[in-house]
């Protein structure tokens, strides 16, 4: 069962970076990787960079 689990949460994954960049181009991409890498390696700073780069992109157009 673990690894069913494994296989659909991949899934989920690649098809959420897919559509991230298939809207926001590769600093979609750059941004959700550096926030992924800081929560994982436990550093805020790596983190915050990807959710400002994220939540620049998001409301880019509104400003």
């Amino acid at each position: 069962m673990p690894a069913a689990l494994a296989l659909v949460s991949a899934v989920f994954v690649v098809g959420f970076e897919q559509m991230i960049q298939s809207k926001y181009g590769a600093t979609g991409i750059i941004g959700l990787l550096l926030l992924t890498v800081g929560i994982k390696a436990k550093s805020p700073a790596v983190s915050s960079v990807g959710a400002v780069l994220l939540a620049l992109l998001l409301t880019g157009p509104a400003l």
